[in-house]
């Protein structure tokens, strides 16, 4: 709360002052309550909890490029080196990302475009899609598609996809079943797709999932801390609801930064699902994940240091 509030601009235009902002702001995003309940509980007007909670979402949500950034040129090892521990593999050596889509759960908008908002799971959402490090801090974030969305319509139209922004050239991110697999303008390696073919290509499914998981962590943490976006539809305008997300991934990475862990669910998301359907026509990744998989079966030679009682 004092890191947050440290960064947050401190003028104000009504007499409720910076401190109560935040505060009732914080304590609607963890709890998930009503307005009139927050209002009992800090002794303010429901008309002013309703704005006091809409001016720090939107201020929270503003420090999103100042927060969440991606790694520069000399923090490629530590990433790298995270994926590594995570996976316990050396074939993803160049890994420095896991890429997913989480469905945020709000209230049907009204009007005919309502139902472009019901996802697979037959309830209403919001599409975030987030990039995240070994250490479980979000890279990038992209909100605001309807949950009809498929994840790969999602990705094509991020920015971090139509800029190429990341990763670097010769690097990639793991992503599920429901990207592509590809190498141009974003490098995405995918599991292979059940049943698979020989023990190279399960050992591969096996390591891939240990270094992909942090993701779906990742998102049960947010959630698990940030009970508005949890189970419970938000309880705000469809148009408002990608704001109070990204408000949420701004105050995860600063939890993360401040040293305030959280542990939350395994898997939030795809939990008893069949994977997606196989996109097709997006295959050009193929080739590198083969390679990487054939890795598996070459033989490891690691070097022995001999001392004396070795000879002897």
């Amino acid at each position: 709360m004092e890191a947050l509030i440290r960064m947050l601009p401190q003028d104000e235009a009504h007499g409720w002052g910076h401190h109560i902002t935040i505060l009732i702001t914080v304590y609607w995003l963890a709890h998930g309550l009503s307005y009139s309940v927050v209002s009992r509980a800090f002794q303010v007007p429901v008309l002013s909890v309703c704005r006091l909670v809409h001016t720090g979402t939107i201020r929270i949500a503003a420090l999103r490029q100042q927060v969440i950034q991606l790694p520069d040129a000399q923090d490629l090892d530590e990433v790298v080196l995270g994926f590594e521990n995570l996976a316990n593999s050396p074939i993803f050596s160049k890994c420095v990302g896991a890429i997913d889509g989480c469905h945020v759960r709000i209230r049907t908008p009204a009007g005919p475009t309502g139902q472009d908002y019901i996802n697979r799971k037959l309830f209403p959402s919001i599409q975030m899609q987030a990039v995240c490090d070994g250490k479980g801090r979000f890279l990038n974030v992209f909100v605001g598609y309807p949950g009809s969305v498929h994840d790969t319509r999602v990705l094509r139209n991020s920015k971090i996809y139509k800029e190429a922004l990341y990763p670097p050239q010769g690097y990639f991110l793991l992503g599920d079943g429901g990207y592509p697999c590809i190498t141009h303008p974003v490098a995405i390696i995918t599991p292979y797709r059940e049943p698979v073919q020989g023990r190279v290509q399960a050992r591969f499914n096996h390591y891939h999932a240990k270094a992909r998981s942090i993701i779906e962590r990742v998102f049960g943490m947010m959630k698990t801390r940030w009970r508005s976006l949890l189970f419970k539809s938000l309880e705000v305008d469809h148009t408002f609801a990608p704001t109070v997300i990204m408000a949420c991934a701004v105050l995860h990475n600063i939890c993360l930064t401040t040293g305030d862990i959280i542990e939350g669910p395994e898997v939030v998301d795809d939990v008893g699902l069949p994977p997606p359907c196989p996109v097709r026509g997006v295959c050009g990744g193929n080739a590198w994940r083969d390679k990487l998989a054939a890795k598996l079966s070459a033989p490891q030679v690691y070097p022995v240091e001999l001392n004396e009682h070795d000879y002897l």
